[in-house]
Protein backbone atom coordinates (compact mmCIF):
# COMPACT_ATOMS: atom_id res chain seq x y z
CA UNK A 1 0.00 0.00 0.00
CA UNK A 2 1.19 3.56 -1.20
CA UNK A 3 2.33 5.63 1.61
CA UNK A 4 2.17 9.47 2.34
CA UNK A 5 -0.20 11.95 0.38
CA UNK A 6 -0.45 11.82 -3.46
CA UNK A 7 1.98 13.93 -5.21
CA UNK A 8 0.29 16.91 -7.29
CA UNK A 9 0.78 16.43 -10.95
CA UNK A 10 3.66 18.63 -12.57
CA UNK A 11 3.25 19.40 -15.96
CA UNK A 12 5.59 21.36 -18.43
CA UNK A 13 4.63 23.53 -21.30
CA UNK A 14 7.09 23.56 -24.42
CA UNK A 15 8.45 27.46 -22.99
CA UNK A 16 9.03 26.20 -19.66
CA UNK A 17 10.65 22.75 -20.89
CA UNK A 18 12.97 24.60 -23.47
CA UNK A 19 13.64 27.33 -20.59
CA UNK A 20 14.55 24.80 -18.46
CA UNK A 21 16.71 22.66 -20.84
CA UNK A 22 18.77 25.84 -21.73
CA UNK A 23 19.39 26.60 -17.95
CA UNK A 24 20.72 22.57 -17.34
CA UNK A 25 22.84 22.48 -20.99
CA UNK A 26 24.39 26.43 -20.34
CA UNK A 27 28.35 26.30 -19.45
CA UNK A 28 27.39 29.11 -18.13
CA UNK A 29 24.56 28.96 -15.94
CA UNK A 30 25.15 28.74 -12.10
CA UNK A 31 25.51 25.25 -10.78
CA UNK A 32 22.51 25.19 -8.37
CA UNK A 33 20.19 26.79 -10.87
CA UNK A 34 21.09 23.83 -13.20
CA UNK A 35 20.89 21.74 -10.78
CA UNK A 36 17.04 22.80 -9.73
CA UNK A 37 16.31 22.59 -13.16
CA UNK A 38 17.19 18.87 -13.97
CA UNK A 39 15.67 18.05 -10.66
CA UNK A 40 12.12 19.39 -12.29
CA UNK A 41 12.22 17.84 -15.80
CA UNK A 42 13.08 14.65 -13.93
CA UNK A 43 9.85 15.05 -11.72
CA UNK A 44 7.91 16.43 -14.73
CA UNK A 45 8.93 12.94 -16.64
CA UNK A 46 6.58 10.91 -13.91
CA UNK A 47 9.16 10.19 -11.69
CA UNK A 48 8.77 9.52 -7.36
CA UNK A 49 10.83 12.02 -5.13
CA UNK A 50 12.42 9.18 -3.83
CA UNK A 51 13.51 8.01 -7.29
CA UNK A 52 14.58 11.71 -8.26
CA UNK A 53 16.80 12.28 -4.76
CA UNK A 54 18.52 8.75 -5.32
CA UNK A 55 19.54 9.40 -9.12
CA UNK A 56 20.96 12.83 -8.27
CA UNK A 57 21.92 12.21 -5.11
CA UNK A 58 19.83 14.79 -2.93
CA UNK A 59 18.26 14.57 -0.13
CA UNK A 60 14.16 13.77 -0.70
CA UNK A 61 13.06 16.90 1.59
CA UNK A 62 15.61 18.88 -1.13
CA UNK A 63 13.60 17.72 -3.67
CA UNK A 64 10.18 17.97 -2.52
CA UNK A 65 11.44 21.79 -1.48
CA UNK A 66 11.72 22.66 -5.47
CA UNK A 67 9.01 20.90 -6.69
CA UNK A 68 6.69 22.82 -4.72
CA UNK A 69 8.45 25.76 -5.14
CA UNK A 70 8.04 25.25 -9.19
CA UNK A 71 4.50 24.40 -8.76
CA UNK A 72 3.55 27.47 -6.74
CA UNK A 73 5.99 30.13 -8.86
CA UNK A 74 7.01 28.57 -12.00
CA UNK A 75 9.67 29.15 -13.21
CA UNK A 76 10.99 31.98 -11.22
CA UNK A 77 10.32 30.09 -8.19
CA UNK A 78 13.86 28.43 -9.14
CA UNK A 79 15.63 31.38 -8.88
CA UNK A 80 17.14 32.50 -5.95
CA UNK A 81 15.31 35.00 -3.52
CA UNK A 82 16.71 38.31 -2.48
CA UNK A 83 19.03 37.04 0.81
CA UNK A 84 18.37 39.42 3.91
CA UNK A 85 21.29 41.96 5.40
CA UNK A 86 21.90 45.75 5.14
CA UNK A 87 20.81 47.01 1.93
CA UNK A 88 23.57 47.99 -0.44
CA UNK A 89 24.94 51.14 0.45
CA UNK A 90 26.95 51.82 -2.51
CA UNK A 91 24.99 52.93 -5.66
CA UNK A 92 25.64 52.62 -9.05
CA UNK A 93 26.50 56.93 -9.44
CA UNK A 94 29.38 55.74 -6.76
CA UNK A 95 30.61 52.84 -9.12
CA UNK A 96 29.98 55.28 -12.42
CA UNK A 97 32.42 58.40 -10.66
CA UNK A 98 35.15 56.20 -9.41
CA UNK A 99 35.49 54.66 -12.65
CA UNK A 100 35.26 57.99 -14.70
CA UNK A 101 37.75 59.79 -12.44
CA UNK A 102 40.37 56.72 -12.96
CA UNK A 103 39.80 56.66 -16.61
CA UNK A 104 39.57 60.59 -17.65
CA UNK A 105 41.67 62.55 -14.44
CA UNK A 106 44.71 62.42 -12.21
CA UNK A 107 45.16 63.76 -9.06
CA UNK A 108 47.18 67.06 -8.50
CA UNK A 109 50.35 65.62 -6.79
CA UNK A 110 50.78 62.28 -8.89
CA UNK A 111 50.54 60.93 -12.39
CA UNK A 112 48.00 58.07 -11.21
CA UNK A 113 45.35 57.38 -8.49
CA UNK A 114 45.99 55.29 -6.01
CA UNK A 115 43.64 53.57 -3.73
CA UNK A 116 43.85 55.52 -0.87
CA UNK A 117 43.96 58.97 -2.82
CA UNK A 118 40.84 57.91 -4.51
CA UNK A 119 39.09 56.98 -1.50
CA UNK A 120 39.66 60.30 -0.19
CA UNK A 121 38.38 61.98 -3.03
CA UNK A 122 34.96 59.98 -3.47
CA UNK A 123 34.45 59.82 0.00
CA UNK A 124 34.53 55.55 0.54
CA UNK A 125 36.74 53.17 1.74
CA UNK A 126 39.58 51.76 0.08
CA UNK A 127 38.70 47.93 0.46
CA UNK A 128 35.73 49.55 -1.67
CA UNK A 129 37.61 51.61 -4.38
CA UNK A 130 39.96 47.61 -4.92
CA UNK A 131 37.11 45.91 -5.49
CA UNK A 132 35.24 48.76 -8.33
CA UNK A 133 39.03 48.69 -9.95
CA UNK A 134 38.76 44.71 -10.24
CA UNK A 135 35.42 44.90 -10.90
CA UNK A 136 36.33 46.71 -14.29
CA UNK A 137 39.65 45.45 -14.27
CA UNK A 138 41.38 48.89 -13.66
CA UNK A 139 45.06 48.84 -12.48
CA UNK A 140 46.35 52.48 -12.43
CA UNK A 141 49.22 51.29 -10.75
CA UNK A 142 50.44 49.33 -13.56
CA UNK A 143 52.39 50.81 -17.14
CA UNK A 144 52.83 49.10 -20.03
CA UNK A 145 55.16 49.64 -23.38
CA UNK A 146 54.54 49.69 -27.35
CA UNK A 147 56.11 50.88 -30.28
CA UNK A 148 53.81 50.41 -33.81
CA UNK A 149 56.55 49.74 -36.53
CA UNK A 150 56.74 53.07 -39.30
CA UNK A 151 58.12 50.51 -41.65
CA UNK A 152 56.82 50.94 -45.45
CA UNK A 153 57.46 47.40 -45.91
CA UNK A 154 56.05 46.17 -42.57
CA UNK A 155 53.90 43.46 -43.92
CA UNK A 156 56.19 42.27 -46.46
CA UNK A 157 58.74 41.80 -43.84
CA UNK A 158 56.43 40.26 -41.36
CA UNK A 159 55.22 37.43 -44.20
CA UNK A 160 59.29 36.83 -44.94
CA UNK A 161 60.80 36.12 -41.67
CA UNK A 162 57.78 34.67 -40.09
CA UNK A 163 57.47 32.46 -43.39
CA UNK A 164 61.18 31.12 -42.43
CA UNK A 165 60.12 30.35 -39.21
CA UNK A 166 57.19 27.98 -39.84
CA UNK A 167 58.66 26.83 -43.06
CA UNK A 168 62.45 26.86 -43.52
CA UNK A 169 63.34 26.31 -46.91
CA UNK A 170 65.37 22.55 -47.69
CA UNK A 171 69.28 22.33 -47.06
CA UNK A 172 69.29 25.70 -45.56
CA UNK A 173 69.98 27.04 -41.91
CA UNK A 174 68.09 29.64 -40.06
CA UNK A 175 69.77 32.48 -37.98
CA UNK A 176 68.69 35.19 -35.72
CA UNK A 177 71.75 37.37 -35.84
CA UNK A 178 71.89 40.50 -33.72
CA UNK A 179 74.74 42.08 -30.97
CA UNK A 180 73.91 43.19 -27.48
CA UNK A 181 76.03 46.03 -27.21
CA UNK A 182 77.46 47.74 -24.00
CA UNK A 183 77.24 44.87 -21.75
CA UNK A 184 78.69 46.20 -18.20
CA UNK A 185 81.15 44.23 -16.07
CA UNK A 186 79.78 45.54 -12.59
CA UNK A 187 81.10 44.54 -9.34
CA UNK A 188 79.38 45.43 -5.97
CA UNK A 189 81.41 48.35 -3.71
CA UNK A 190 81.09 46.38 -1.15
CA UNK A 191 80.81 42.49 -0.37
CA UNK A 192 77.72 40.32 -1.15
CA UNK A 193 75.55 38.73 1.73
CA UNK A 194 74.56 35.66 0.88
CA UNK A 195 70.99 33.91 1.10
CA UNK A 196 70.64 31.85 4.81
CA UNK A 197 67.36 31.10 6.32
CA UNK A 198 64.66 33.44 6.37
CA UNK A 199 67.13 36.14 4.70
CA UNK A 200 67.06 37.03 1.04
CA UNK A 201 70.45 37.81 -0.58
CA UNK A 202 71.79 40.82 0.20
CA UNK A 203 73.86 43.54 -2.18
CA UNK A 204 74.75 47.01 -2.04
CA UNK A 205 72.89 49.27 -4.15
CA UNK A 206 75.99 51.13 -5.78
CA UNK A 207 78.02 49.61 -8.13
CA UNK A 208 82.08 49.87 -9.50
CA UNK A 209 82.05 49.29 -13.25
CA UNK A 210 84.70 47.84 -14.80
CA UNK A 211 83.93 48.57 -19.03
CA UNK A 212 81.99 47.25 -21.25
CA UNK A 213 81.90 44.44 -23.98
CA UNK A 214 79.38 43.57 -26.71
CA UNK A 215 77.94 40.08 -27.55
CA UNK A 216 77.47 38.76 -31.00
CA UNK A 217 75.25 35.59 -31.38
CA UNK A 218 73.21 33.83 -33.95
CA UNK A 219 70.76 31.61 -32.76
CA UNK A 220 69.88 28.34 -34.74
CA UNK A 221 65.83 28.88 -34.88
CA UNK A 222 65.88 24.77 -35.43
CA UNK A 223 67.92 23.75 -33.10
CA UNK A 224 68.16 26.53 -30.34
CA UNK A 225 72.02 26.79 -30.42
CA UNK A 226 74.28 30.18 -30.26
CA UNK A 227 77.26 30.91 -31.88
CA UNK A 228 78.66 34.08 -29.22
CA UNK A 229 81.54 36.01 -29.94
CA UNK A 230 82.56 38.95 -27.52
CA UNK A 231 84.09 42.04 -28.95
CA UNK A 232 84.91 45.34 -27.03
CA UNK A 233 83.74 47.50 -29.99
CA UNK A 234 80.42 47.81 -31.99
CA UNK A 235 81.56 48.42 -35.65
CA UNK A 236 81.32 46.67 -39.02
CA UNK A 237 84.83 45.40 -38.73
CA UNK A 238 83.70 43.43 -35.69
CA UNK A 239 80.34 41.96 -37.59
CA UNK A 240 82.26 40.97 -40.29
CA UNK A 241 84.67 38.71 -37.70
CA UNK A 242 81.89 37.62 -36.14
CA UNK A 243 80.71 36.75 -39.95
CA UNK A 244 83.58 35.03 -40.77
CA UNK A 245 82.82 33.23 -37.29
CA UNK A 246 79.87 31.85 -38.60
CA UNK A 247 80.97 30.69 -42.15
CA UNK A 248 83.66 28.82 -40.60
CA UNK A 249 80.90 27.19 -38.27
CA UNK A 250 78.39 26.26 -41.02
CA UNK A 251 78.77 23.71 -43.19
CA UNK A 252 79.56 24.27 -46.73
CA UNK A 253 76.66 22.65 -48.19
CA UNK A 254 74.18 24.34 -46.63
CA UNK A 255 72.56 27.87 -47.53
CA UNK A 256 72.75 30.39 -45.02
CA UNK A 257 69.47 32.48 -44.04
CA UNK A 258 70.48 35.95 -41.90
CA UNK A 259 67.85 37.22 -39.55
CA UNK A 260 68.77 40.73 -38.67
CA UNK A 261 67.55 43.94 -37.62
CA UNK A 262 68.38 47.69 -39.62
CA UNK A 263 71.26 48.87 -37.53
CA UNK A 264 73.71 50.57 -39.67
CA UNK A 265 76.47 47.90 -38.95
CA UNK A 266 74.26 45.74 -41.49
CA UNK A 267 74.48 47.58 -44.02
CA UNK A 268 78.01 48.84 -45.00
CA UNK A 269 79.59 48.40 -48.34
CA UNK A 270 82.44 46.24 -45.91
CA UNK A 271 79.41 44.20 -44.83
CA UNK A 272 77.64 44.32 -48.47
CA UNK A 273 80.88 43.36 -49.92
CA UNK A 274 81.07 40.52 -47.48
CA UNK A 275 77.93 38.95 -48.34
CA UNK A 276 77.98 39.62 -51.95
CA UNK A 277 81.32 37.36 -52.24
CA UNK A 278 79.20 34.44 -50.63
CA UNK A 279 75.97 33.87 -52.62
CA UNK A 280 74.72 30.99 -49.91
CA UNK A 281 74.04 34.06 -47.88
CA UNK A 282 70.49 35.44 -47.97
CA UNK A 283 69.98 38.16 -45.79
CA UNK A 284 66.36 39.19 -44.25
CA UNK A 285 65.43 42.15 -42.42
CA UNK A 286 63.27 42.78 -39.61
CA UNK A 287 61.09 45.72 -39.74
CA UNK A 288 61.90 48.94 -38.20
CA UNK A 289 60.79 49.05 -34.50
CA UNK A 290 60.02 45.28 -34.59
CA UNK A 291 63.07 43.70 -33.26
CA UNK A 292 60.69 41.39 -31.30
CA UNK A 293 60.39 39.52 -34.63
CA UNK A 294 64.19 38.39 -33.97
CA UNK A 295 64.29 35.02 -31.89
CA UNK A 296 67.72 36.38 -30.30
CA UNK A 297 66.67 39.15 -28.86
CA UNK A 298 64.62 36.79 -26.40
CA UNK A 299 67.60 34.56 -25.78
CA UNK A 300 68.94 37.84 -24.62
CA UNK A 301 66.71 38.24 -22.48
CA UNK A 302 67.78 34.46 -20.83
CA UNK A 303 71.06 35.71 -20.90
CA UNK A 304 70.42 38.89 -18.76
CA UNK A 305 67.57 37.05 -16.39
CA UNK A 306 70.48 34.47 -15.80
CA UNK A 307 73.53 35.88 -15.69
CA UNK A 308 74.38 39.36 -16.03
CA UNK A 309 71.57 41.01 -13.99
CA UNK A 310 72.80 39.43 -10.77
CA UNK A 311 76.62 38.47 -11.75
CA UNK A 312 79.62 39.83 -10.01
CA UNK A 313 82.37 40.72 -12.60
CA UNK A 314 85.51 42.51 -11.41
CA UNK A 315 86.61 43.01 -14.62
CA UNK A 316 85.46 42.59 -19.09
CA UNK A 317 87.25 39.21 -18.99
CA UNK A 318 85.21 38.16 -16.12
CA UNK A 319 82.42 39.14 -18.07
CA UNK A 320 83.22 37.77 -20.81
CA UNK A 321 84.16 34.66 -19.77
CA UNK A 322 80.85 34.02 -17.69
CA UNK A 323 79.21 34.76 -20.93
CA UNK A 324 81.16 32.59 -23.10
CA UNK A 325 80.73 29.67 -20.22
CA UNK A 326 77.16 30.27 -20.28
CA UNK A 327 76.69 30.04 -24.02
CA UNK A 328 78.37 26.12 -23.92
CA UNK A 329 76.28 25.37 -21.31
CA UNK A 330 73.15 25.91 -22.77
CA UNK A 331 74.84 24.04 -26.29
CA UNK A 332 74.91 21.38 -24.17
CA UNK A 333 70.99 20.88 -24.17
CA UNK A 334 69.92 23.26 -26.64
CA UNK A 335 65.98 23.87 -26.86
CA UNK A 336 64.45 26.32 -29.63
CA UNK A 337 61.99 28.38 -29.26
CA UNK A 338 58.59 27.62 -30.72
CA UNK A 339 57.22 29.99 -33.10
CA UNK A 340 53.01 29.48 -33.20
CA UNK A 341 51.51 32.25 -34.78
CA UNK A 342 51.70 32.77 -38.46
CA UNK A 343 51.79 35.83 -40.04
CA UNK A 344 48.43 36.52 -41.11
CA UNK A 345 47.66 36.23 -36.96
CA UNK A 346 50.46 38.89 -36.15
CA UNK A 347 48.62 41.29 -38.79
CA UNK A 348 45.59 40.68 -37.53
CA UNK A 349 46.45 41.04 -33.48
CA UNK A 350 48.40 44.65 -34.71
CA UNK A 351 45.41 45.54 -36.66
CA UNK A 352 42.95 44.91 -33.90
CA UNK A 353 45.55 46.99 -31.14
CA UNK A 354 45.81 49.91 -33.83
CA UNK A 355 42.11 50.18 -33.94
CA UNK A 356 41.62 50.14 -29.97
CA UNK A 357 44.05 52.60 -29.31
CA UNK A 358 43.25 55.13 -32.09
CA UNK A 359 40.88 57.85 -31.73
CA UNK A 360 38.56 57.80 -35.11
CA UNK A 361 34.99 57.25 -34.30
CA UNK A 362 34.23 55.30 -38.26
Amino acid sequence: MARGRPLPPLTLTDDERNTLQGWMRRRTTAQALAQRARLVLECAAGKPNATVARELRLDQDTIGKWRQRFLAKRVDGLLDEPRPGAPRTITDAHVERVVTLTLETTPRDATHWSTRAMATRCGLSQSTVGRIWRAFGLQPHRTDTFKLSKDPLFIDKVRDIVGLYLDPPDRALVLCVDEKAQIQALDRSQPLLPMRPGQVERRTHDYVRHGTTSLFAALDVKTGEVIGRCHRRHRAVEFRKFLDAIDAAVPDDLAVHLVVDNYATHKTPLIRRWLAKRPRYHIHYTPTGASWLNQVERWFALLTQKQIRRGIHRSTRALEAAIMEYIAVANEQPKPFVWTKTADEILASIERFCRRISDSRD
